[in-house]
């Protein structure tokens, strides 16, 4: 594997070396540069090339979304968000992967230990970022976005619990999907991966975007029609704890395939209501989710895999395609039409 070439933007000068440290500690990583603001990694973008972009989240005097969103249209590339992990830093990060960013990650912080892990996971996710599909930012903002179509005239829906899972560019993708479902859809279980101080922001900001209902689930949180529950960041997975009229059940438990909380650990759990049940899985790296789709397709649920050619990255919808879980392999525009669909009982494999 050639070397991934990455442009450093921090207006930090200790955070720049510490990034510049931490990168090329990897053989597999170059640093070809370190910008100080986006007008000088404008030019460097030109004159380098790189594979991929570290972005700094708060930069003062600038706005670091214009200058996604102007290399995310002109010029798009990988970028991957560093992020202090605050309210604000939460903020800006969700738009920034609603934008395009394939990722935000912390910065490096802590003691010897946890520096060490988040280097691990800045180095892992510079390397995934570079084998990343780099999209525009074309998305429109929620104020501008049609209503989402009426369930009138169409059919009830059945007494269904849908799970989706994602990872890496799962932010816009989940802006997508989750902004077609209408007010009446049956109840929707999120795990989209993501660093705790991130998963209250991220249910805020979709609950504005979209017309169904959209939360943080809560430990013991009755299911709801019209209502999306996005899977808390940290120290639990989230799982369904009964049956279709259940409630969601928090648990404390050592991560799953890296993750916590982990895809699988939902879609085992959901896997129990056999035809009662819909699955997605959505762009993402890794194979997180693959083995618990499995379950729900063999106890009769209808299952959905993003088309690797609209994934950020295709991992984990790949991990589920060669294990046998997915049924139907759905471009992102139609994944909601089809999950809507198969809710209903409708859904026609073509």
């Amino acid at each position: 594997m050639k070397q991934v070439r990455v442009l450093i933007v921090d207006d930090s000068p200790s955070m720049r070396a510490a990034l510049t440290r931490i990168l090329s500690g990897d053989p597999e990583i170059e640093v070809v540069g370190a910008a100080p603001e986006p007008h000088t990694a404008r030019d460097m973008i030109k004159e380098l090339n790189p594979d991929v972009l570290t972005l700094d989240v708060e930069m003062p005097g600038m706005d670091g979304l214009s200058f996604l969103e102007r290399i995310m249209r002109l010029r798009p590339m990988p970028v991957v968000m560093c992020s202090s992990l605050t309210a604000a830093g939460a903020e800006v990060s969700i738009e920034a992967l609603r934008l395009g960013a394939v990722d935000c990650i912390a910065k490096p912080s802590g003691g010897p230990a946890e520096l060490a892990l988040g280097a691990e996971q800045l180095r892992a996710t510079v390397k995934g970022a570079a084998r990343s599909q780099a999209r525009r930012g074309n998305i429109a903002p929620a104020a501008a976005r049609p209503p989402a179509p009426s369930a009138a005239g169409q059919g009830p829906f059945r007494d269904v619990v849908i799970a989706i899972g994602a990872s890496t560019g799962g932010v816009e993708a989940l802006f997508n999907v989750l902004g077609e479902l209408p007010t009446d859809c049956p109840p929707v279980l999120v795990v989209q991966h993501m660093p705790a101080a991130f998963t209250a922001s991220f249910a805020a900001r979709l609950d504005r975007g979209c017309a169904v209902r959209v939360v943080e689930a809560t430990d013991g949180a009755q299911l709801q029609r019209g209502t999306v529950y996005i899977a808390p960041g940290g120290l639990q997975h989230m799982v369904l704890d009964g049956r279709t009229n259940g409630r969601i059940k928090l648990v404390a438990a050592d991560p799953v395939n890296g993750h916590r909380p982990s895809v699988d650990m939902l879609f085992d759990s959901v896997a129990r209501l056999g035809k009662s049940a819909v699955g997605a899985i959505l762009t993402g790296m890794g194979t997180d989710g693959a083995n618990g789709m499995l379950a729900m397709r063999e106890a009769g649920a209808r299952t959905f895999g993003q088309s690797r050619e609209d994934c950020v990255v295709w991992g984990m919808p790949r991990a589920a395609l060669l294990a046998g879980a997915v049924e139907t392999e759905t471009s992102l525009s139609a994944m909601a039409g089809a999950i809507l669909a198969a809710s209903r009982g409708k859904y026609q494999e073509r």
